[in-house]
This record gives structure tokens, sequence and C-alpha cells, in this order.
């Protein structure tokens, strides 16, 4: 169950750990502000290395700090963008598996270049200790690991197999691919770019919506770089995402119930579903977390729409898939 919490935003979280939580934030800011304070105060070099020691102790005491009384920090932390397609994988898979947790969410793009930090992110606090795991792949199998007898039933649908992993490889290549289709549509509709990266969602901190907005000319380059946008590489995104649509709906054709080949939902069903949220649009995608990212037809660029069209017109039955496991595991 996802437990929503005070969002502070992770410029000042980057510098905690299970222990000290946010408390390494004022030394590390000392540090970084003592080279100005010395060339502004013109501070003779004795009084300097004085300064370095006691910034030195802060930081000590601080450490101690953590071990007489550690920070008060969730059992499980997701850190997201609510709109990410990856990041829906994994909360609708912690949501399957009961787990309460807390969404500590940020607007998109600023966690990976500025923090050098993609999501999700899986927080665990063990005691004193807090593990980082990302990448959803990686988080699955440790949910699987972790769970596998703790919950029994409620995760079996996380049981791995050569072939099931295999198979999510190349979901999660589609789920990329998904991410060249949209950007190169959205590369000039600065409006529904904003609105997709959190702009207007309520759940992402303030500050980091104010600094989106006047970021964005910088994001959207960086964006377009990373991902190498073009007509060429979206014509390859394109080719791609349909080849794995024919492939799937034909599967489907024979084996309805789920891309497992049996009859109960799994861990690949979910990837599916998730990522395929981004352009299916079902209802309860995000499960509450994306509703302010939610663009309607009428206002896509037309080309966007024509792609979902096609897509809807040639793939029913792996749209139809998609829209099944929400209404039936997904919708609260």
């Amino acid at each position: 169950m996802l437990i929503p919490g005070k969002q502070f935003g992770d410029l000042a979280e980057v510098q905690g750990d299970g222990m000290t939580g946010k408390r390494l934030l004022i030394p590390s800011l000392c540090i970084l502000l003592l080279p100005i304070m010395v060339s502004l105060l013109e501070i003779s070099s004795g009084y300097s290395a004085l300064l370095v020691v006691l910034v030195l102790l802060l930081t000590w005491f601080v450490i101690l700090s953590g071990l007489v009384k550690p920070a008060s920090l969730p059992e499980l932390e997701l850190c997201t963008f609510p709109g990410s397609h990856f990041v829906e994988k994994v909360r609708w898979s912690m949501d399957l598996l009961g787990l309460e947790y807390r969404e500590s969410p940020m607007v998109a793009t600023l966690g990976a270049f500025f923090l050098g930090r993609t999501v999700p992110q899986l927080k665990i606090k063990t005691g004193m200790v807090r593990s980082v795991i990302g990448n959803s792949p990686d988080i699955l199998r440790y949910l699987w690991g972790c769970y596998g007898t703790l919950k029994e039933e409620k995760a079996l649908f996380l049981l791995p197999s050569p072939e099931l992993l295999d198979l999510e490889k190349r979901l999660d290549r589609y789920g990329a691919m998904l991410q060249v289709w949209v950007y190169y549509h959205l590369a000039h509709e600065r409006r529904l770019t904003l609105r997709l990266w959190g702009r207007y969602n309520p759940h992402v901190p303030r500050w980091q919506r104010l600094i989106l907005v006047v970021l964005y000319p910088v994001l959207r380059f960086l964006i377009l770089k990373s991902f190498r946008i073009s007509p060429r590489a979206y014509k390859r995104a394109k080719k791609d995402i349909e080849d794995l649509l024919e492939d799937l709906s034909n599967k489907l054709r024979i084996h309805p119930d789920s891309l497992s080949s049996g009859s109960a939902l799994c861990f690949v069903d979910v990837t599916f579903a998730a990522l395929s949220g981004l352009w299916v649009m079902p209802e309860g995608y995000g499960g509450k977390m994306a509703d302010s990212i939610a663009i309607d037809a009428s206002t896509m660029p037309a080309l966007i729409r024509d792609d979902i069209e096609l897509w809807n017109n040639q793939y029913p039955e792996a749209v139809e898939f998609v829209k099944r496991l929400y209404r039936q595991h997904r919708q609260q």
C-alpha cells in the first residue's frame, strides 16, 4: 500500500543514508562554502586549517548522532517520476504484493541530469543500513527474493524463469523505444512535455516544479541529445515497437490470459501492461500517482494520435489485454 509521505526532494537527500538521513547536508554545504569564505574574507592559512578541522568535527558529530539516534526513515521508499512507465512496472508489482511503502516523486529529468540517478529506485532500510536498488528488473528480482516466501501466493507472479527473463529484456527494450517515440512527438510541444514531466503534479515538491519551468530549454536539449531523437531514430523505434506488438498479439490469440502461456498473472504481464500504459492510457494507470500527467487525446499532436490509432486497430489483442489487466488487477 502506497503511503504518500512528506516530499522534501532529493537534492537534500542525496547526502544522507540510513543512519543520518539529511543531517549531513549542513556539513556538506559547509565544505562547499569553505573556499568561498576563505577567498572573500582573506582568511590566513592557519585559520583556514582550523575551519577545516571544525567542519570535519561537525561531520563526525553528525555521524555519531546517527549511531545514537538513527534518522526516522520508511522501511521501503520508492523514488519515482510519477508518470514513468518503468516506475509503474515496479509500483504496480509492489501494490500487488500489498507492501507498505512511501513514494518520493520528483519531476522527470532532474534526477538523471543533475544527480546522475534514474528512476525507479528502491531504498530499503534494514536496521541502521539503507540499501539502494535501481533498474526495474533488478528491483523485481529483489522483491521475489525477499517476499517469495514471506508473501507466498501473492508473490507467485514474480517467479522468474529463463524464458520469462528473456521476454522481460525484450519488453524493457520496447519500453526504451517508447521513450524515443514519445520524445520525438513532443520535441516541439513545450506545454505537453512540461505536463508529462510533472509540472502540474501535486505530489512533486513545488520548488522542483518551478525549476522545471526555468530549466526547460536545457532539459529539452539534454533529452533530445541523450535519446538521439531524430526522424531516423523515430522510424527505427516505431518498427521495433510494432514488431513486438505483432509478436505478442499473435501469442495472445493462442494464450489470451497471460504472456507466460499460463492462466495466472505473471510479472511479464505486469511489465507489458505498465510499459504500454504510456500510449494505451488505461484507467488506473499509475495507481492515482500519475493522474495529473494524463493528456486528453484531443490535445495531442496529430502524428502521435495517428500512431496510437494505428496500433489500436492493428493490435487489438494487445490493447484489450492491457486494458483488462488494469481493470482486473490495478483499479482500486
